[in-house]
C-alpha cells in the first residue's frame, strides 16, 4: 500500500483521496505500481488547479460575463465533486466558492452599470428630444438642419433603452424631425413662388427700361427710373439663375439714357457757365448807373442792359439769386428815384403837403402859448399835460416839413 498526505492505494489498488468528508474513492488502478497510481491522479489534481487559475485569471482581467463565468465554474466543480483527482479538493471547492462570489459582485456591478449607463443614454437621449422639437421651430434653415442630422448620429451611437422607452423617445425625436423638414420645405416652396413673382416683375421692369433707355425727354425720364429702382427693391430677389442677368439688362438700360443725359447736360452745362460770365458783365455795366443823377439817361441805359439780358440764355441754377439779385437792385433804385421825381413834381401832393404843414404849425404855435399861460398862472400839471402834446405835434410837423422839401420848397 502507499500513500501521501492527499491520498493513499490500497492493496487491491483502490485509490482514496482525504477530504474533510472523510475519504473518497478516486478510482481503481491495475496497471502498475501504486505510486505511479498516485501521481497520475495527482496531475489530474494539478490540471485542475491550473483550469481554476485561468479561470479565475480570466474572470479579473477580461470581460467574461457572468453567465459564462458560472458555466465555467459549474464544469470544474463537477470534476471536483467527482472525486477523480488527488490533492487538497476542499481547497478548491473554497476557491471555487469565492470565485462564484466574485462573479456574484461583477454580476451586479455591471448590472448597477448597465442601470447607471441605461439613465444616462435616457437623459442623453431626452436631451436630443428636447433639442430636436426646439430645432423643429427654427428659421435658420441650414444650421438647424445641419444640427439635426448631427443629432441623429448622436442618437445612434448611443444604447438602446427598453423598447418601449426607446420607441417613444424615438417617435419624439422623428415626429420633430419630420416637423422641421415639413416648415422648411414649405418655406422653400413659399420662397421658390416670390422669386418667381419677383422675376416676372422684374422682366416687366427690364422692359420698360430698355423702352425708355433712347428717351431725350431727361426730367420725367430721369425721375421713372427713380421709380423703377424703387420697384426693383420692393420685388425681391428673383431665382440666382435669372436675378443676375436681369440686373444687368436693367442697369445697362439705365447707363444708355444716363450716359446720354450726362453728354447733354454737360454741353449745357458749358453753355450756361458762358451765359453766367455774360450776366455778370451786363450786371456790373448796370451797377456804374448808380447813384442815380441823370435819371432820364440811366433809364435809357438800364432798358438797354435789360435787353440785352433777356435775349441771354439761362445760367446755373445756384448761380442765378446772386447775379440776378444784382440787376434786381439797380432796378429798385431806378424805381425809388421815380417815385422821389413824381412825389417832387406833383402839384396835387405839394398843396396837400404845405397845407398840412400850416395847420401843424398853427397847432404848434397854440399850444406853445397855452403852455406859457398855465405856467403863468402856477397851473403846471396842466402845463406838463399840453407840453407832452406839444411833443407829438411838433414830430409830425418836422415829419411834414422834410415832406414838403422833396418837392423843392
Amino acid at each position: 500500500m502507499s500513500s501521501d498526505p492527499w491520498g493513499r492505494v490500497d492493496e487491491t489498488g483502490t485509490v482514496y483521496v482525504r477530504t474533510a468528508d472523510g475519504e473518497q474513492v478516486v478510482g481503481s488502478w491495475q496497471a502498475g505500481t501504486p505510486e505511479e497510481a498516485l501521481a497520475y491522479f495527482e496531475r489530474k489534481y494539478e490540471g485542475l488547479v491550473v483550469e481554476i487559475g485561468l479561470l479565475e485569471k480570466r474572470v479579473k482581467t477580461t470581460d467574461l460575463s457572468a453567465k459564462d463565468a458560472q458555466t465555467a465554474i459549474d464544469h470544474i466543480r463537477e470534476q471536483v465533486d467527482a472525486h477523480h483527482a488527488v490533492g487538497d479538493l476542499d481547497a478548491l471547492k473554497v476557491r471555487l466558492d469565492k470565485l462564484v462570489e466574485t462573479v456574484g459582485k461583477r454580476r451586479e456591478e455591471r448590472k448597477q452599470q448597465r442601470a447607471k449607463q441605461s439613465d444616462e443614454a435616457r437623459h442623453a437621449k431626452e436631451a436630443l428630444v428636447v433639442e430636436a422639437e426646439e430645432l423643429a421651430q427654427s428659421d435658420q434653415w441650414r444650421a438647424a438642419g445641419e444640427r439635426l442630422r448631427s443629432l441623429v448620429d448622436t442618437w445612434k451611437g448611443l444604447p438602446r433603452l427598453d423598447r418601449k422607452s426607446d420607441d417613444e423617445l424615438w417617435h419624439r425625436f422623428s415626429h420633430a424631425r419630420s416637423a422641421f423638414s415639413k416648415r422648411r420645405k414649405a418655406h422653400f416652396a413659399q420662397l421658390d413662388a416670390q422669386r418667381e413673382e419677383a422675376r416676372k416683375t422684374k422682366e416687366r421692369l427690364v422692359a420698360e427700361a430698355e423702352s425708355m433707355s433712347g428717351s431725350t425727354d431727361w426730367g420725367p425720364t430721369a425721375a421713372r427710373y427713380r421709380e423703377l429702382m424703387s420697384e426693383w427693391k420692393a420685388a425681391g430677389r428673383a431665382q440666382r439663375e435669372h436675378e443676375d442677368d436681369l440686373w444687368n439688362r436693367f442697369r445697362g438700360a439705365q447707363d444708355i439714357f444716363f450716359a446720354a443725359r450726362s453728354s447733354v447736360f454737360a454741353e449745357r452745362d458749358a453753355e450756361q457757365a458762358e451765359n453766367l460770365k455774360l450776366k455778370e458783365e451786363l450786371a456790373g455795366e448796370a451797377e456804374k448807373l448808380l447813384p442815380i443823377g441823370d435819371l432820364k439817361g440811366a433809364r435809357a441805359a438800364f432798358r438797354s442792359i435789360n435787353e440785352r439780358w433777356e435775349a441771354i440764355g439761362h445760367v446755373p441754377r445756384d448761380a442765378r439769386p446772386k447775379v440776378e439779385g444784382r440787376m434786381h437792385a439797380v432796378e429798385r433804385a431806378l424805381q425809388e428815384a421815380e417815385e422821389s421825381e413824381w412825389r417832387r413834381t406833383n402839384p396835387e401832393a405839394r398843396a396837400r403837403a404845405e397845407g398840412l404843414t400850416g395847420q401843424l404849425q398853427a397847432a404848434v404855435d397854440k399850444l406853445t402859448g397855452q403852455i406859457e399861460q398855465a405856467r403863468a398862472q402856477g397851473n403846471n400839471a396842466k402845463a406838463d399835460k399840453l407840453e407832452r402834446e406839444l411833443e407829438g405835434r411838433q414830430a409830425l410837423l418836422d415829419q411834414a416839413l422834410k415832406g414838403l422839401q422833396e418837392f423843392g420848397g
